[in-house]
């Protein structure tokens, strides 16, 4: 019977909601595939309404949405889309979040709080997520939140390939932004030639978000240039005080590097006008054009994504893109 696809040929589809369109498009692109039409729009009251525009029966799906602000919106939206997915008998659905919300609030800092990242794991699981593809997620213990299995892909290869070729030939050293991602920065020191470590001492209080003090630099950054590296980049706050730290303790330059620029805020003025040389994010998540600078230099997350959908779906191995380091 030519022309009728036989049930067991397994059948990749990818879908996205509205949250980050142009990511998924060059994800589609990279897969040679397009992506599912769908109508989605908000009713009068802000209820999100999704319906796919073609058959998914018996499909291998793939749900992109990044959570950016607004998170609940976007959330909610990827939430009923896997559902309507599952309800359309999709053989199996994979959630993908290049940037996966509520992930710091990974723990219990004080009694009576929620633990919203392990809550999120809970809602996709039960919307009917088999499995998911997250990025540079905040802490790797959310891996274990989810039932199921969970790629965590690491925008690190890309990144420091691209610090090292432009770069390389100075004196750097790698510097965390506090004593928590030592091992972060130990895993980009072996990627920068053995480049020595630091990291800026900081204090936090954890009844203000989004506010810490940089009290001082341990580690030798004199005359260096100082790669500064984080998951992500809020409201900026952070990061600038760390990189003003290590120019007051003697760094030739400072580099900050983070995989998902969030950019609440005042966080553009404060990285367009800080004392790094350059700011290096990727695309995890939509950066406006006004929210664009000229220090700013966005990599493409679309060529990681890609590979590990092709290598979900061809039940290849996602540890293979980081040469076994994943």
């Amino acid at each position: 019977m030519t022309g009728v696809k036989r049930a067991t040929e397994k059948n990749l589809m990818l879908f996205s909601g509205r949250a980050h369109p142009h990511l998924a498009q060059e994800v589609a692109e990279l897969l040679e595939t397009e992506l599912v039409p769908n109508s989605a729009y908000d009713f009068a009251n802000s209820e999100i309404y999704v319906r796919f525009e073609e058959s998914v029966r018996g499909s291998d799906a793939f749900v992109m949405q990044s959570h950016t602000a607004p998170v609940n919106q976007w959330i909610m939206e990827h939430l009923i889309m896997v559902d309507a997915l599952k309800r359309a008998s999709a053989k199996r659905i994979t959630v993908v979040q290049p940037f996966y919300g509520y992930a710091r609030q990974d723990k219990k800092h004080r009694g009576r709080e929620p633990i919203s990242a392990r809550l999120m794991a809970d809602l996709f699981k039960t919307a009917g997520a088999d499995r998911l593809i997250c990025v540079d997620l905040h802490s790797s213990q959310i891996q274990g939140f989810f039932d199921g299995p969970v790629d965590h892909l690491m925008a690190l290869p890309l990144l420091a390939e691209y610090v090292a070729q432009r770069y390389g030939h100075e004196d750097l050293a790698v510097v965390s932004p506090d004593a928590g991602r030592i091992r972060v920065a130990e895993q980009w020191s072996q990627r920068l030639a053995g480049a020595p470590l630091a990291f800026v001492h900081k204090t936090r209080d954890i009844k203000r978000p989004n506010e810490s003090i940089a009290n001082r630099v341990v580690g030798a950054v004199t005359d260096r240039v100082c790669v500064l590296v984080d998951d992500m980049i809020d409201t900026g706050g952070t990061i600038v005080k760390a990189a003003d730290a290590l120019m007051a303790a003697g760094a030739a330059d400072v580099v900050i590097v983070a995989t998902h620029a969030i950019l609440s805020g005042p966080a553009v003025d404060r990285l367009k006008n800080s004392c790094a040389r350059e700011v290096i994010v990727t695309n995890t998540l939509p950066i406006a054009p006004d929210s664009e600078f000229d220090k700013l230099t966005t990599l493409s997350i679309a060529p990681l994504i890609s590979r590990a959908i092709r290598e979900v779906f061809e039940d290849g191995s996602v540890t293979s893109l980081f040469d076994g380091n994943a």
